[in-house]
């Protein structure tokens, strides 16, 4: 379970709070109009930005002072953090071992990963070979072998056209099941954020407010909600 235990978050005139669990192995799209606090939030959790007060919990371990390395999360962002130089298998092998000295079983697991997420025959191809859902699939790939229970999806794939955002949505998902993650996945599309998400957390008014589930959300919209669907 992950827990925001009286989290607040300022910066300049910018305050948000959050107090809220969530269980593990679920699937969370965090939405909100622009500027809300959204991938801020995400940053937060993922140790790259420092809370004002509050604690990020995980498992019952206080983990809100520990460096983002040292943190169960894998991050996928909508560059990729790809290594240019180095080829589609180099950029997964990175999630095992940053020297790439992998063992023989570490060779199969990247194969293994690259099969998963559809790029069983690419492992040579360096990223300017790749288009962009294949880049971002090299990054799916490497979230697999480093299998942390916790993943953090920063519109990852709002660069891609609508059709190949639903597959790599739907891919992010089975990701999560296979190693059995908890995902939270900011999204400025609301399509891309129900394919993915059993729940949401809408963030606006300097407050990132509990989950609701999609049915919850309908039945009780939160205030700005229909102006953001509408947008």
């Amino acid at each position: 379970m992950l827990t925001l235990d009286d989290l607040i978050i300022t910066q300049g005139d910018f305050r948000l709070s959050a107090d809220f669990d969530l269980p593990a192995g679920s699937a969370t799209a965090i939405l909100g109009p622009s500027g809300a606090g959204k991938s801020t939030l995400l940053s937060v959790i993922g140790g790259f930005f420092a809370p004002t007060s509050g604690r990020v919990v995980w498992e019952g371990v206080d983990i809100t002072a520990m460096p983002p390395a040292k943190r169960p999360v894998s991050h996928l962002f909508q560059d990729n953090n790809l290594f240019p130089h180095m080829c589609a298998a180099q950029n997964v092998g990175l999630g095992i071992n940053p020297t790439l000295r992998l063992s023989a079983d570490d060779k199969i697991a990247v194969q293994e990963a690259l099969e998963a997420t559809g790029l069983g025959d690419m492992g040579d191809r360096l990223p300017a070979q790749l288009s962009g859902g294949q880049q971002s699939r090299v990054a799916l790939a490497r979230v697999l072998v480093q299998r942390q229970p916790l993943v953090l999806l920063d519109e990852p794939f709002s660069a891609l056209g609508p059709a190949m955002r639903k597959d790599m949505t739907g891919l992010a998902r089975d990701v999560g099941a296979r190693i059995g993650a908890t995902l939270l996945m900011v999204s400025h599309d609301l399509g891309d954020a129900q394919a993915f998400a059993d729940q949401v957390i809408w963030v606006e008014g300097g407050e990132a407010h509990p989950p609701r589930t999609w049915s919850q959300i309908a039945a009780h919209p939160p205030h700005g909600y229909h102006d953001y669907i509408g947008h």
